[in-house]
């Protein structure tokens, strides 16, 4: 009771504005809260030019729960996040990060275009609320050019925007299982000049395991003015505070017995971590011409983490800056209009990490308690990116995209702790290194077209990670090089009610970066061979009802197939080429239906499967391939003119199958415990939301 307290105030205005409503309003005003029913949200591609992509949005995210943003993004085929839980997610793309440990890296995770991944490259999706966006856009591979050209490719998160000129208030109110609550309530205006999304979410849930509470708040402002015809200026404030206790991954005998129980050493020390992070960015767009403008950012992002392990209390600070600008237009170029863009982007940030012995064993059951300081050091780290792009028509079906990134990355790190000999200071400058796309594009006729990539792409080592075993700096580490080839289609058949996308890539790895476990807490990064990733992607979605009909019914089917394997591969003597690449499972379907009744009912069943993934360099350990059941059902209706109300009904994991959803590969045990392989998928849950919206 003390819980929904807190938001009755939310309740009370709601119910006050529904009480007030008389006027008719524009239909644009309350399409924000429909279209999660009744349409797709509008997809506005971030990605320039014929660079394939791939944009989820409300049809997407209304199949999960809403604090479920992972299962969203692993219905997008060759997408695969390994969630451990809420605080703990790793996102691989076509295999790529695959064989990082903990945490997601090898990509670059951009927030309305402004980049948001760290001067190390790592990226934290779970700092953003699935409420709060409005799409999802995936790269996948190194072919977007403007977006940094990592080997995994590039994510663009969008918050949500208020659609037509239109004000209006709504809140999404959620309660499930494992004493889950959470609370969204929003702000949305534009009136042709000024745009402005306003929104304050609250997520807190026990969790599925022992030690597993998560506590979160949000503040998101994202608006914009137009200043005159060629002048837009837009501000950009992202806030996130969240407390998140940590269960820690289970050997296969503790995973079978009691999958809801906590590693011991980390329920033992109550193990967990606070994140404080802020992103601030400006923007302005200024339009030169009809044929010609420029959008340019400056940015700010600041975290302030603990981490208290059984093994030692990490405490971070981030600060981080830089600019991104981007011209585009076009040109008569042979007598035809040729698209083209140039830009470029600077990040750098500063990271202190100071760690301190954890005393949780001397603390009288209370858990945690910091000790002495045993690490202090200080990170500055900096990488810009020069890019342009070429689009040229050589005929009204047949097009072809140049594109070029050029990138440049330092890191120097300074241990402010060790002297002497134990001192671990050290510095990499990375020569620049030259990343060509090409992209080809053939129209079929109207809605039909095939198209072929083929790029290069890198991955930059860690720097306190490219430490040899015994501490010191290895200044023989390479970058992580590939090129990505790739050829599919986008096809709409049947009045565009049948979309079918096949996707055919291989991607070839060089200087392969792995990360070896040496301690319990140590781990080295090396160049260890290479790799070849080749796979298949289908996505086909079908639509067997007009939009006017009482009933629509829209099966779809996401499937990829993987056949990842190192090619040349030794470590430690042992050649392990040719063996199917570690943390990739090798199929992956997600099917489902989704059905709207009468307007304002909808039903949506999904299946996903996930096959068995090798967890070893060896193969000699696979985790178990497993199958879930989702369903989410709901009301929505339009009580007056001003007025919209809904409710949502969902069952995840509905046959309560025992799973993994997220594993670690090479693991070692240490002092005779297993390794320590699974983190265990929740078991079947629930969950019921009532959500508002107000039109003013």
């Amino acid at each position: 009771m003390r819980r929904l307290m807190k938001y009755l105030p939310f309740l009370v205005l709601l119910t006050t504005l529904f009480a007030k409503a008389q006027d008719p309003i524009n239909k644009d005003s309350i399409t924000q809260l429909e279209e999660v029913i009744l349409i797709d949200a509008l997809k506005n591609k971030k990605v320039m030019g014929i660079t394939p992509s791939e944009v989820i949005s409300a049809k997407t995210f209304q199949n999960y729960s809403p604090v479920d943003i992972v299962s969203s993004m692993n219905q997008i085929p060759g997408v695969y996040v390994l969630s451990g839980a809420l605080n703990t997610n790793r996102i691989t793309i076509r295999g790529i990060g695959a064989r990082t440990l903990f945490g997601t890296d090898k990509l670059r995770l951009y927030y309305n275009e402004i980049p948001v991944t760290n001067g190390t490259g790592s990226s934290t999706i779970e700092a953003y609320d699935l409420e709060n966006l409005g799409q999802i856009e995936v790269v996948k591979g190194p072919k977007g050019t403007e977006f940094g050209t990592n080997l995994g490719g590039a994510i663009i998160l969008t918050p949500k925007e208020a659609l037509g000129r239109s004000t209006n208030f709504s809140n999404n109110f959620t309660l499930g299982s494992f004493n889950l609550l959470k609370n969204n309530l929003a702000f949305n205006h534009f009136d042709g000049k000024l745009r402005l999304n306003l929104q304050y979410g609250h997520l807190e849930t026990d969790g599925y395991r022992e030690n597993n509470n998560f506590e979160r708040d949000g503040f998101l402002l994202n608006t914009s003015y137009q200043l005159n015809p060629k002048n837009k200026l837009s501000l950009l404030v992202n806030h996130i505070d969240y407390t998140a206790q940590i269960p820690s991954s289970l050997g296969i005998t503790a995973f079978n017995e009691d999958p809801t129980q906590a590693t011991f050493t980390w329920r033992a020390s109550r193990g967990y971590e606070t994140n404080n992070q802020t992103l601030l960015g400006v923007s302005l767009n200024h339009e030169f011409s009809a044929r010609f403008n420029n959008t340019t950012s400056f940015f700010y992002s600041y975290l302030d983490k603990t981490e208290a392990r059984p093994f030692g209390i990490l405490e971070e600070i981030t600060n981080g800056f830089g600019f991104r600008t981007l011209f585009s237009g076009d040109l008569t170029l042979f007598e035809k209009n040729a698209d083209f863009s140039f830009g470029a982007e600077l990040y750098k940030d500063e990271y202190d990490w100071d760690e301190f012995e954890n005393l949780y064993q001397e603390n009288d059951g209370n858990g945690s308690l910091k000790g002495a300081q045993f690490a202090r050091n200080k990170e500055f780290r900096g990488q810009w990116n020069v890019f342009t792009s070429l689009q040229y028509p050589f005929t009204n079906a047949f097009s072809a995209q140049l594109g070029l990134n050029l990138n440049k990355t330092a890191f120097d790190l300074q241990d402010r702790f060790n002297v002497g000999n134990a001192n671990n200071s050290g510095s990499r400058d990375f020569d620049p290194i030259l990343l060509p796309s090409l992209t080809l594009n053939y129209s079929l006729g109207t809605n039909q077209e095939l198209y072929a990539n083929i790029s290069r792409g890198f991955t930059n080592p860690s720097l306190e990670r490219t430490l040899t075993p015994e501490g010191i700096i290895n200044p023989d580490i390479k970058q992580e090089t590939g090129t990505n080839y790739e050829i599919g289609t986008n096809l709409l058949f049947d009045q565009n009610r049948l979309r079918i996308n096949l996707t055919l890539y291989q991607m070839d790895i060089n200087n392969l970066l792995i990360r070896e476990q040496v301690g319990d807490d140590q781990f080295i990064e090396k160049n260890a061979g290479s790799s070849k990733h080749q796979g298949v992607e289908l996505g086909v979605d079908y639509s067997l009802f007009s939009s006017t009909s009482v009933v629509q019914v829209n099966p779809f089917v996401n499937y990829n197939l993987n056949h990842h394997r190192f090619t040349d591969f030794v470590d430690g003597g042992i050649d392990y080429s040719r063996n199917e690449l570690t943390g990739v499972p090798k199929h992956r379907l997600t099917m489902g239906l989704q059905n709207r009744f009468f307007t304002h009912f909808y039903l949506n069943l999904i299946y996903q499967h996930v096959g068995s993934i090798p967890l070893t360099d060896a193969n000699d350990v696979y985790s178990d391939a497993f199958n879930l059941v989702n369903f989410r059902a709901g009301y929505r209706k339009k009580l007056t003119p001003k007025f919209t109300l809904g409710v949502d009904f969902g069952v995840n994991n509905a046959f309560d199958v025992l799973y993994a959803r997220s594993v670690l590969i090479n693991t070692q045990g240490f002092g005779g415990a297993e390794p320590r392989y699974y983190y265990p998928g929740d078991g079947r849950n629930y969950y019921g939301a009532l959500n508002v919206a107000y039109a003013l």
